[in-house]
């Protein structure tokens, strides 16, 4: 069967807002006509998809994996349109994942003095899956921490970044200048590999709600600062490693000057 990518994007929105009305009002049109569309789609594929009640919808188990093929799906197939689109008008463009905290504006300055026809975008990589912007076409570089999948990525180091532990302003630890590992022994911790909350806002916000603490990177502690939270070194915790990645078999001049250039200039900084 061919899928309609119309209903796929119907059935993301659905998914994403988990109300046929807001999913509506996004997609400017009505109700009912959504509704259709998702029952339609729903007989394409010969499984349910959502669970429908008087105030909300929830995801089966198929309509859930159907909603991570579709945010792999969905993006990819906008970038390749994109990507047709420069190639008809003439344009170069150059797009950069990066995860958080991590800042590649100064790679993308001397990158620009260098080569000033060429448009650069950026585009933030999730935590829990910073390759993925790579693999669905949105950014033919990243920026970004191990670990994560690097099969079928060429990977050129950069440098290493502390952990540091973030917790609320009022725990007893707070009013330390530095910890070790052993100080963290009967803590909660926060696991944010399997905590996947949908942004760091909220795995903050989870912190100084005194949900546990968080080893983060020193880089994601300074950029989101807040009064009611301490980031604190802990000196035998591991570094992380920071890193450039592209797809292996992509060979572009115009991508091999960025990485030259972004290399030489992120190490230096």
């Amino acid at each position: 069967m061919d899928l309609d990518l119309r209903k796929l994007r119907y059935f993301a929105t659905v998914a994403e807002h988990r109300r046929f009305g807001r999913a509506a009002e996004r997609l400017y049109i009505t109700q009912p006509v959504l509704s259709r569309q998702i029952q339609s789609l729903e007989q394409e594929l010969g499984c349910t998809l959502l669970i429908r009640t008087t105030r909300s919808v929830e995801l089966t188990d198929a309509g859930k994996q159907l909603y991570e093929e579709a945010q792999q799906i969905l993006p990819s197939i906008a970038a390749a349109v994109r990507r047709v689109q420069d190639a008809d008008q003439g344009l170069q463009q150059l797009t950069v994942a990066f995860s958080p905290g991590l800042y590649v504006s100064e790679a993308i300055r001397a990158f620009a003095s260098r080569h000033p026809d060429v448009e650069i975008d950026v585009v933030p990589a999730r935590w829990w899956e910073p390759d993925r912007p790579l693999r669905d076409g949105r950014a033919q570089v990243g920026y970004l921490r191990r670990p994560f999948d690097e099969s079928g990525l060429r990977i050129i180091p950069i440098g290493h970044e502390p952990r540091v532990a973030c917790m609320p302003a009022g725990h007893p630890l707070a009013c330390r200048q530095e910890l070790t590992s052993t100080d963290l022994d009967g803590e909660r911790m926060i696991d944010m590999p399997k905590r996947r909350t949908s942004s760091l806002e909220e795995k903050f916000e989870l912190i100084a709600s005194g949900h546990g603490i968080g080893l983060i990177p020193l880089s994601v502690a300074r950029s989101y600062s807040r009064p009611d939270l301490v980031h604190l070194p802990v000196t035998d915790a591991p570094g992380i490693e920071t890193c450039l990645a592209v797809v292996a078999d992509r060979r572009e001049k115009l991508l091999r000057d960025f990485l030259e250039i972004a290399t030489a200039t992120l190490r230096r900084t």
